[in-house]
């Protein structure tokens, strides 16, 4: 099995949320910033990630996505499986075929399938909850303030009040006075 950034981004994308389940939704963006990854590619695995439960989203102001289960019911066999991750060393992808004709399959392909049972079971006892205490036992702080979001850091500006003219027929029917 080869894991590669679409599961490891979607696996820290999951705990950087599990982190912050309890202060309502959370923003792709606000992920984006803390873990250095690409919105749209996030984007594109949260699609994924809600087709298969695993969160919901929330429209609007203050939205953002929130976990679909209980964290200690989330695995990360689960989230690696909905990011469309294979799990299989196999050469043949299982399909008993490994010398790509009829003879069947190599000499390793029970050795293959065996480590395929052995991470999936791996990968299936591990929760996102455990993962989360992991982190909040390294001491990862997580804010207990939801992002604030603006569209713009500057001031709101009032707008200017012009009194002149807004037309040539205006500005004509002001000397007839």
């Amino acid at each position: 099995m080869r894991l590669t950034t679409k599961g490891r981004f979607a696996v820290t994308a999951m705990i950087d949320l599990a982190l912050r389940e309890n202060t309502g939704p959370v923003a792709l963006a606000a992920i984006s910033g803390r873990q250095q990854i690409s919105l749209s590619y996030l984007e594109q695995l949260f699609g994924k990630l809600r087709r298969h439960e695993l969160v919901e989203s929330t429209r609007g102001p203050g939205g953002g996505y929130s976990l679909g289960r209980k964290s200690e019911e989330i695995t990360v066999a689960d989230i690696i499986v909905a990011v469309d991750e294979p799990i299989d060393a196999t050469g043949c992808g299982g399909k008993e075929n490994c010398m790509g004709d009829e003879t069947g399959k190599c000499m390793t392909h029970d050795l293959w399938t065996a480590l395929n049972t052995k991470m999936i079971e791996y990968l299936n006892s591990i929760s996102l909850r455990k993962l989360v205490e992991d982190q909040l036992a390294r001491g990862v702080s997580i804010g207990d303030q939801p992002m604030k979001r603006a569209i713009s850091s500057q001031p709101v500006v009032k707008p200017i009040k012009i009194t002149a003219p807004n037309s040539v027929f205006a500005f004509g029917a002001g000397f007839s006075k």
